[in-house]
């Protein structure tokens, strides 16, 4: 009998061919195993102004005639033409390109930072930029905390004129009225656009963080933060203002530090992630890891993972937006409905996607989107989560007293910084559906209107701060119920100065990214809870 090897071993006189099958039938080749005619026709090689520079080509072997030619994927050339580009940069350099929005200003912490699981940062940056001026007993400061992937660059500055994620939302008259307030925005901790994250330094080593970047929290990015403010003299904040994964630092802030934050303004945010939203980043990270230039996070003297981030970015921009907007902009209509469809972005709302990934996959750090994006899935305001916590803290300050006595831990002590392993057993259904709702019911899950205990006991230290929670019903990343939850929460806890918005439908169509186009609710909203 036949083996499998000599089934498939290279027939001498004509190179690599497939050989018949005992039927009439053959192997089916692949798209990518494309003829020299189809290659002609579709793919587009990509110019290079000698033979040396040329990136190595795999060779495939011939396929045998087919009834139809070829498909094209220009999408994936463009991916492979911009490899092959990324990989031409100057030795020595690295292809790794610089993720940098504009000057800002820098503060340099050389106190270590403890992080919530046992992480320690000898020392960090925090890029920050400013815009009005702090009055003399500086108590009109307002920290304004972005979105994810945000810089520090909020509002076009006299040093840096490009606008803003929030360019219409800050100025004189503006939701943040700098006539009136001293605005101030930082690039997080874990970022990569000025402040310390994974592509910075270690000084420990003098190489790049990369993945021996320490797992990060919401809390943590807030308490880096507020050792920016002592730097500046701000004892209290009229206002913490966030929206998304600002509206959880927002609230963090408020709860980390009651007696320091006036007041508090949380929009698209919520007091702890859901199922849904961790789901749709872990997708995310997954996508970002599986990229073979990824190489585990230590690809800043290679090609960084630009298809991982692409994809990545398009995942989350179906998350940002909603089905309405979507419907009424493209509908089912295609780029060019004369050509026939094609599996590259062929709807405009393909072509959209593929846009959104194209423009940002090389203005980010992947590492900053794994490590930031963790961090908000590890949001959790419940009281248990935050005794957990305290207690992770108290159980490494250790670690802290030894960086500040100039001691160098041991690789073992601080072996326990990530000792997550798969489960032995992978994740099984343990019923069907009827049982698993009749088991929800039997314990009361989701009976009650109550918001839960555990989160109104974690929330407790904000019963005296007036809160605005403005949520958005067209929002399926952070849900409007998510933002009902908090404003409910806050009453039950005591809080008696809880301004609760939701915008319908009919007033935003937008989405998750209402909070970057809605001036008029979104602006309006946040500028009369400042004025109160």
């Amino acid at each position: 009998m036949q083996t499998l090897r000599q089934f498939l071993s290279p027939a001498p006189s004509r190179g690599f061919r497939y050989r018949r099958l005992p039927s009439t039938s053959r192997i089916p080749s692949t798209a990518r195993h494309n003829s020299s005619h189809a290659r002609n026709l579709h793919h587009q090689t990509p110019f290079h102004s000698s033979a040396a520079e040329a990136p190595q080509q795999q060779q495939y072997p011939d396929p045998l005639p087919s009834t139809n030619p070829a498909l094209s994927f220009p999408c994936l050339d463009h991916v492979e033409t911009r490899s092959a580009t990324l990989s031409r940069r100057a030795p020595g350099a690295g292809p790794e390109p610089s993720y940098t929005t504009g000057r800002t200003d820098t503060f340099h912490s050389t106190d270590p930072l403890l992080l919530d699981w046992g992480g320690i940062l000898p020392s960090f940056a925090i890029a920050h930029e400013s815009w009005g001026t702090l009055n003399a007993d500086r108590s009109n400061a307002i920290l304004l905390h972005t979105g994810l992937s945000a810089s520090s660059h909020a509002a076009s500055t006299a040093a840096n004129e490009k606008p803003g994620w929030w360019e219409r939302f800050i100025g004189p008259g503006r939701p943040l009225d700098t006539e009136r307030f001293f605005i101030v925005c930082t690039n997080v901790v874990g970022g990569c656009y000025g402040s310390t994250g994974p592509g910075s330094v270690d000084p420990a080593n003098g190489e790049r963080y990369a993945t021996r970047f320490p797992i990060l929290t919401m809390e943590d990015m807030v308490r880096a933060q507020f050792r920016l403010l002592d730097s500046l003299g701000v004892r209290r904040l009229y206002a913490s203002v966030g929206s998304s994964m600002g509206g959880m630092q927002s609230l963090a802030a408020g709860t980390l530090f009651p007696e320091r934050v006036g007041r508090v303004a949380s929009i698209s945010g919520c007091a702890r992630s859901h199922p849904y939203s961790i789901a749709m980043r872990h997708t995310q990270r997954q996508v970002l890891m599986m990229d073979p230039n990824w190489n585990r996070g230590f690809y800043y003297d290679g090609i960084p993972p630009h298809a991982g981030m692409k994809l990545a970015r398009e995942i989350a921009t179906v998350t940002y937006r909603s089905g309405p907007e979507w419907e009424q902009r493209f509908g089912r209509r295609r780029a060019d409905a004369s050509r026939p469809p094609a599996l590259c972005p062929d709807f405009l709302i393909e072509t959209y996607l593929d846009h959104a990934g194209e423009k940002w996959c090389l203005e980010y750090d992947p590492n900053s989107l794994l490590y930031v994006s963790k961090a908000m899935d590890l949001f959790d305001l419940g009281a248990e989560h935050r005794e957990m916590i305290a207690g992770l803290r108290g159980k490494n300050q250790y670690k802290l007293d030894a960086y500040r006595q100039g001691e160098t831990l041991e690789t073992a002590e601080a072996a326990d910084l990530c000792t997550l392993t798969l489960p032995e057993t992978p994740y099984q259904e343990t019923g069907d559906a009827e049982a698993t709702l009749e088991e929800a019911a039997a314990a009361d899950i989701g009976a009650s209107d109550e918001p839960p205990a555990d989160l109104v006991a974690g929330m407790r230290p904000l019963a005296d701060t007036p809160t605005l929670v403005l949520g958005v019903a067209s929002d399926i990343l952070f849900p409007s119920w998510q933002q009902r939850e908090i404003a409910e929460t806050l009453r039950k806890a005591g809080n008696k100065k809880v301004m609760h918005v939701e915008l319908g439908v009919e007033q935003s169509m937008f989405g998750h990214d209402t909070f970057l186009l809605d001036l008029e609710n979104v602006g309006g909203a946040l500028k009369r809870f400042l004025e109160r």
